[in-house]
């Protein structure tokens, strides 16, 4: 529920970035940041879906289920990190009409 919520909020970031266009100074940072960390999102949800899936039961599984869940981790790592960034070059100084 985590990941649905950032995911609203980032698009309606992006939406906010694409209204008030070229003339905010970090437009094209935010567009690229909130872009990537929409994708990786996906990427993440993609991963889970899949993770949950397979059969947790097979051992000979077990490695190929570890390497999604730590790419996944990591993901969310960079996901995380991505949206500090955005955070910082926020819009606080912009009222949207």
């Amino acid at each position: 529920m985590l990941d649905v919520a950032l995911l609203m909020a980032n698009s309606s970031q992006m939406k906010t970035v694409l209204y008030v266009g070229p003339r905010y100074r970090f437009y094209i940072p935010l567009i690229v940041l909130l872009s990537l960390s929409i994708t990786l999102q996906v990427v993440v949800g993609l991963l889970l879906v899949f993770i949950v899936k397979y059969d947790l039961n097979d051992v000979r599984k077990h490695a190929k289920l570890n390497r999604m869940n730590n790419v996944a981790t990591v993901f969310v790592f960079f996901t995380v990190l991505i949206n500090i960034f955005i955070t910082a070059l926020g819009f606080e100084g912009y009222a949207v009409r």
